[in-house]
């Protein structure tokens, strides 16, 4: 029997904006350290030295939105043979493991499932790996294991897990119930009482042990998720799992779906326990909690960038790309971006959901991706643009290759600055270096490809009326991405 990693990477996360958006969500921002949230998670169990072997494949669930760069992060962290599930539609995290538990029982075995959300911090990982052990056995036996994180304060952010009593000569508690967050008064009565723990999100049990709890509490979204994996089709690295058999499911989390009610079902006969561990963890769901676990100064002050303070204290202040100054500041955020900053007391971070409400609802486009966006071929970055023109710096890594396209309302030019470009226009084919261009005709089939062994980068001049990315009438793509 094996251990297998299941990493759940879905969710948006509104309230780490405007670092994170809704096509860049924060579990593929590097917020603690170089790592990404979601390469941490991945390299979190690598050296896990348990009774159990672990799964050299592992499982991620990730919306389609992002999976080119999901995959390339994991690639950089050393993780090149993952099977990545594409949810067509996020549908919270009970379908998502759903269709993972499928996935692992599809190779006729009956793996013990580490479940993990993508987007959060543990800083001590002999700790979890600890933790792990320790409830290893249970859920080998049949049994629903969740790890629950002992409280150093009275949150009332975090969801909390009532707990009974130990297992004889274990650390593994009795689980008895889930509980809401919690308003501050009753937080201190949990904290006081010290059978609450913080709910951690993560959870471990055999793949058929869940399967066999979802179709028991609830059969629609079993039915849905069986349905939408066997349907599935393979789309490069990717499982993308059937739309419509998906977007039929009900929406639910692991919480409500089963957890909660295992303690209270005498039918299932599914046992469930919970591991207490105190492991430096955090969901880093707002601002001032990425203040709380992150490396500070003399005065309690986090940089990241180029960041200058004078006379100010206990402040967080992110620069993505130009120097930002603070002066006299206390408690404070600052959140820098190309194309946004944010800028607000640690005391309403929780409230940052309501920024983004309005600028959605006022048609920003810095609400969705970042000036920046990846590509599965490597990544561009619009630097200017105005009335029928837009510059774009595109970096295309080696062997990347864009697909053979045209469109029907811009024209390009291409000035080549570093690497080589292969350039496909029409039934022309030419070899660009840098300081050479060339020029792309409104409605001429085109492609661009990179032979070399380093980063090939470019920029782009486009002209025309309409300068939109949905104007790309795609006819060839290694990528497998529809044309349209």
């Amino acid at each position: 029997m094996l251990l297998q990693p299941v990493i759940l990477s879905g969710g948006s996360g509104t309230r780490l904006w405007p670092l994170s958006r809704e096509k860049h969500p924060k579990q593929l921002l590097a917020l603690i350290g170089e790592e990404t949230m979601l390469q941490a998670t991945a390299t979190r169990v690598r050296d896990f030295s348990g009774s159990i072997g672990v799964a050299q494949k592992m499982i991620v669930v990730c919306n389609e939105e992002y999976r080119f760069i999901t995959a390339e992060q994991l690639r950089v962290a050393g993780f090149t043979d993952c099977s990545l599930l594409l949810e067509p539609t996020g549908r919270n995290t009970a379908p998502a493991l759903t269709l993972a538990a499928l996935s692992a029982v599809s190779n006729a075995e009956d793996a013990v499932l580490l479940v993990m959300p993508a987007d959060h911090v543990i800083n001590d990982k002999q700790g979890f790996h600890l933790a792990i052990q320790q409830g290893l056995q249970q859920a080998m036996d049949g049994a629903m294991v969740t790890f629950g994180i002992v409280p150093d304060r009275p949150e009332t952010g975090y969801g909390y897990i009532q707990t009974g009593d130990a297992l004889p000569g274990t650390a593994v508690l009795e689980l008895q119930a889930f509980v809401e967050k919690p308003v501050l008064e009753v937080a201190q009565q949990y904290l006081d009482g010290g059978r609450h723990l913080w709910n951690s999100g993560i959870f471990m049990m055999r793949a058929t042990t869940w399967l066999k709890a979802i179709a028991h509490f609830h059969p629609a979204m079993y039915a849905a998720c069986q349905q939408a994996m066997d349907k599935a089709s393979i789309d490069c690295d990717f499982v993308r799992v059937d739309k419509e058999a998906f977007l039929s499911c009900p929406s639910d989390s692991i919480d409500y779906a089963v957890m909660e009610k295992l303690a209270r079902d005498q039918d299932l006969n599914i046992p469930g326990y919970v591991v207490p561990f105190n492991a430096g963890w955090s969901d880093v769901g707002a601002w001032d909690a990425v203040w709380q676990v992150s490396e500070k100064d003399a005065s309690g002050n986090t940089v990241h960038g180029d960041v200058l303070l004078e006379d100010s204290r206990n402040c967080l202040v992110i620069s993505d790309s130009r120097l930002v100054a603070c002066l006299g500041l206390e408690d404070v955020i600052v959140v820098e971006t190309p194309d946004a900053v944010l800028v607000t007391n640690k005391a309403n971070t929780q409230n940052i959901k309501r920024v983004v409400t309005r600028l959605k609802d006022e048609n920003y486009t810095q609400t969705d991706n970042h000036r920046k966006v990846y590509r599965p071929w490597g990544h561009y970055d619009s630097v200017d643009s105005g009335e029928h023109f837009q510059v774009k710096r595109i970096v295309v890594k080696p062997g990347g290759r864009l697909s053979m396209q045209m469109h029907n309302h811009r024209a390009e030019h291409w000035i080549v600055v570093s690497g080589t470009a292969l350039v496909t226009r029409g039934e022309e084919v030419m070899t660009l270096v840098a300081n050479q261009s060339t020029y792309i005709p409104l409605g001429v089939k085109h492609r661009l490809e990179n032979p070399g062994q380093t980063d090939l980068e470019l920029i782009e001049v486009q002209s025309g009326a309409y300068l939109g990315e949905d104007d790309i009438v795609r006819f060839d793509d290694i990528y497998g991405r529809v044309a349209g």
